[in-house]
Formats: structure tokens, C-alpha cells, sequence
């Protein structure tokens, strides 16, 4: 019985180590906290992108998923950006040569900004890299996802497209 118990155990652990969340919207929709942080380009701010449909996407150098979301990203960017899509990603690394090393080797034609304090992601409760939040034209977080799955991008890709509908 023990010895059952634990196979049990060890399948379900590894099956939830595994397995990355699917993207879904929120059960309950809440406006996104809004932020202010320097950028590549001056300040990255969610106020300043009301209006659009907004993918804030919080990443770290370290994060091996991250290196198949930039071009992801950058694909979505370029897809729906012409429909009022605009893609935030927020740099969590504490030293700027660690990102910036990062970013020589994936491709970012959106913004990038940073938050080596981690105010922003503590007020998005990001516990997973990469996370991210999509947001509505009106400020609300439709979706959330953590972590990167590749086979999972084209059910993301129908949420941005939703969106940007509407």
C-alpha cells in the first residue's frame, strides 16, 4: 500500500512539474496595476497605452522559456500591433549587462523595460518566469499565463486576436 502511495506520489509530482499552466482568462477580471519603469527608450508606462490591447510579459535572462517567448512575441507584435496590440516586457534581472546580454542575442522590437527592484512584478504577484498578463483596451487583465509552452501558442495568439477585436 505504501509502496503504491508513493508511485502515486512521484507520478503526480512529476506531472505538475511539467505541465505548464494553459492561458486562460481570469475567472475574475481585475483592473492591471499600472507602472511606471525606465525603458530602452525613456519610461514604459501602462497608463500611456490605454486605449490598446496590451501584453505585459515579465522575463529574466536566466529564464530558459523566455528565449522561445521573445520570438513569439516578436511575431505577435508584428502581427497585431497594426490592430492596437503593444507588447511590455519587464526585465526582472538585478544587473543590466545580464539583460542587455540577453537582448543582443533575442531579438525585442518591443518595448522592454526594467524593474531590478521587482515592484511591479510583486504587484502583478509573478512567481513564475515568464508570466504574463493580457489587458484590455479598458485596463483589465483578460489573461494570465506562467511559464512558455510553444504548443500552446496559437490558443495565446486567439486571446490577442479576440482582444484586439474588440
Amino acid at each position: 500500500m505504501l509502496r503504491w502511495l508513493v508511485s502515486i506520489i512521484v507520478v503526480a509530482a512529476g506531472l505538475a512539474s511539467t505541465a505548464a499552466p494553459a492561458r486562460a482568462a481570469d475567472p475574475k477580471p481585475r483592473p492591471a496595476p499600472s507602472f511606471s519603469l525606465p525603458s530602452r527608450h525613456g519610461t514604459a508606462s501602462l497608463d500611456s497605452l490605454r486605449g490598446r490591447v496590451v501584453l505585459v510579459d515579465f522575463w529574466a535572462s536566466w529564464c530558459q522559456p523566455c528565449r522561445k517567448s521573445f520570438p513569439w512575441m516578436k511575431a505577435m507584435s508584428e502581427r497585431y500591433g497594426p490592430r492596437g496590440f503593444t507588447v511590455v516586457a519587464i526585465n526582472l534581472d538585478k544587473e543590466p549587462a545580464a539583460a542587455t546580454a540577453f537582448l543582443d542575442r533575442f531579438e525585442a522590437p518591443f518595448e522592454i523595460a526594467f524593474d531590478p527592484a521587482g515592484e511591479a512584478a510583486d504587484a502583478y504577484k509573478v512567481s513564475v518566469m515568464p508570466t504574463s498578463f493580457l489587458i484590455d483596451r479598458s485596463g483589465v487583465i483578460v489573461s494570465t499565463h506562467a511559464g512558455f509552452d510553444p504548443r500552446k501558442a496559437a490558443a495565446a495568439e486567439s486571446l490577442i486576436a479576440g482582444a484586439c477585436a474588440r
